[in-house]
């Protein structure tokens, strides 16, 4: 895998088409325009995460990503606890994926897009996606770079159409609140709307993911991670402003008469033909973000199957080396989210607490890593791969976690208290039961302790002592 498809790969994985176009109605009727900003605020916290994990896959480029990171930095039982939270909330996010195009594959085939159909797009979403997969190597380094075309046609070309022949508001929209906040302060308002910022500022971490498969990683990645932040953010963000000054009547949106706005938009721009072919593209986007994670997934279980980390390894970690992929792992990244996705028809609002769960799971298992690299910093870890923050590390690394924590807050925090209390924490709820559960295969099974793989070796007494066995 080349420098650009490694980066296309992060870049669909974060897919700035993606993450707009299904939370840009959510967002926009939550907080009205000025949501906008939470793609600075989620950027800026998000590029400090991307430069601590470029410090450590510069020293530890190996397959699988959080888990091994997690694994070097502190421990065995640290990585396989990392890697349990980072696995599931994987799983998730393919199922968010692929739940969200779902109206729009509907939609391009003439159908209604009702929940029922919607988890069948889903699970025929995922079933494409892993085929694709099953390709090889060579073929998902394509298709991440024909979903890289697909993104930039979707957010650019599409953008510019809207701005030059249907925008109806000017720039200072932006900073309009239309009132949403009631007679209170906006702040709580902003920070629920802004887990269309959270939900776009990940996806980076992919680039590491593939580690072997990369020529000169140490060198690549960490650059292919500041890239996909920088592109896919001013991608996502000039999408977002697009769609606002475009929109025709916010107020039908914020008050619920308008469901589907980014559809009914593009339909009133752009014709039926017009819009049918923008869903077309939009669709590719999707079907290239959830391959992308699909990739992801599979070489996370793959390389905790690999050190023997959980049920089932001999079969995980058996490896096609005809076409470069982790066959069986692949398939465990279909069937979960695949399940995953027919078990949303229980919920009314499956699309945000699926959504809001895979954020929390995949922040939460960055977190575990950021706060792994800044103990071993404190115990003399000094990154020695071909990028480094020098002296900024430390500063920069605990700036990355406290925001981290403050996101998480954020994504658990109750706001409707009309609704039984555990809907109203069904996202932290689900956290603990995956933490939890985690915790309890750990100590009963005891397979964090049976592979051999270095661990804790980036903190100098525990390398030198292991040096010395």
């Amino acid at each position: 895998m080349g420098p650009w498809a490694n980066f296309a790969l992060g870049f669909t994985y974060l897919s700035p088409v993606v993450s707009t176009y299904t939370l840009f109605g959510t967002a926009l009727a939550t907080g009205g325009p000025p949501m906008i900003w939470a793609f600075l605020l989620a950027g800026l916290g998000q590029f400090l995460v991307a430069l601590i994990f470029g410090e450590v896959v510069a020293q530890y480029p190996i397959a699988g990503g959080v888990y091994p990171w997690a694994r070097r930095l502190w421990g065995k039982r640290w990585a396989w606890l990392t890697g349990w939270v980072y696995m599931w909330a994987l799983l998730v996010t393919i199922t968010s994926v692929a739940y969200g195009a779902g109206p729009y594959v509907a939609i391009l085939f003439g159908f209604t897009p009702r929940v029922h159909t919607t988890v069948l797009c889903t699970v025929v979403l995922i079933i494409v996606a892993v085929l694709i997969n099953y390709c090889g190597t060579k073929v998902l380094s394509w298709a991440a770079v024909i979903g890289f075309g697909a993104e930039l046609i979707g957010a650019l070309i599409v953008g510019v159409y809207l701005l030059v022949t249907h925008r109806y508001h000017g720039i200072g929209v932006i900073v309009d609140t239309y009132d949403t906040q009631g007679g209170g302060s906006y702040a709580p308002v902003f920070l629920a709307a802004a887990i269309i910022g959270f939900y776009q500022y990940y996806g980076f971490e992919a680039c590491g993911d593939t580690a072997e498969e990369v020529d000169r990683p140490g060198q690549v990645i960490p650059k292919a991670m500041r890239r996909t932040i920088y592109v896919g953010g001013a991608a996502a963000t000039f999408t977002c402003l697009s769609l606002l000054l475009s929109v025709v009547d916010y107020q039908a949106i914020i008050d619920g008469r308008d469901p589907d706005p980014v559809v009914n938009l593009l339909f009133d721009a752009l014709g039926e033909v017009g819009a049918r072919l923008v869903m077309a593209v939009v669709l590719i986007s999707f079907l290239s973000c959830t391959i992308s994670l699909q990739a992801a997934a599979g070489r996370l279980i793959y390389s905790y199957a690999r050190d023997e980390m959980i049920a089932g390894h001999r079969l995980l970690r058996r490896f096609s080396h005809a076409r470069a992929v982790p066959g069986y792992a692949l398939l465990v990244s279909a069937v979960v989210p695949a399940l995953i996705a027919f078990g949303s028809l229980i919920s009314e609002d499956a699309l945000t607490k699926i959504v809001s769960f895979a954020i929390l799971g995949i922040y939460g298992a960055f977190q575990m890593v950021v706060f792994a690299a800044l103990r071993a910093r404190l115990k003399g870890w000094r990154p020695g791969g071909e990028f480094t923050l020098g002296r900024w590390g430390l500063a920069v690394n605990a700036a990355a976690l406290a925001y981290g924590l403050f996101a998480i807050v954020n994504i658990c925090w109750p706001r409707t208290p009309d609704v039984p209390w555990y809907e109203n924490w069904i996202v932290l709820l689900c956290g603990a039961v995956v933490v939890g559960s985690g915790v309890l295969y750990m100590v009963t099974t005891h397979h964090y302790g049976r592979g051999s793989a270095p661990a804790g070796d980036a903190i100098p007494q525990r390398k030198e002592a292991a040096g010395k066995r």
